[in-house]
């Protein structure tokens, strides 16, 4: 009687994954991507840093003239000022 039982359960088991099988191989579906419009506008903007130079010119050319020039002066105090400036604040972030 036990074989019975396993076979009949067997073939139930079966027949279930056939019907299952049919199933998805009549349905068709594919995979679809949908980009938010934020996630568009992130895209637009990296492209835009991308595509902006590195230097902009109209701050840095006239430094370099005054530097070929040698009338580029740099007051030593003031350096010291920001440099300690600078040293504080990155202290200040560090736990």
């Amino acid at each position: 009687m036990r074989i019975e039982a396993y076979n009949q359960i067997n073939q139930i088991y079966n027949t279930n994954k056939s019907t299952k099988a049919n199933k998805t191989s009549k349905t068709s579906s594919s995979d679809q991507v949908q980009i938010s419009s934020i996630g568009k506008d992130i895209q637009t903007l990296k492209q835009a840093v991308a595509d902006s130079p590195n230097i902009r010119e109209e701050l840095t050319a006239p430094l370099k003239e005054k530097i070929n020039a040698g009338t580029y002066n740099v007051s030593s105090e003031s350096f010291a000022d920001k440099l300690m400036q600078k040293y504080n604040e990155s202290e200040n972030l560090s736990f």
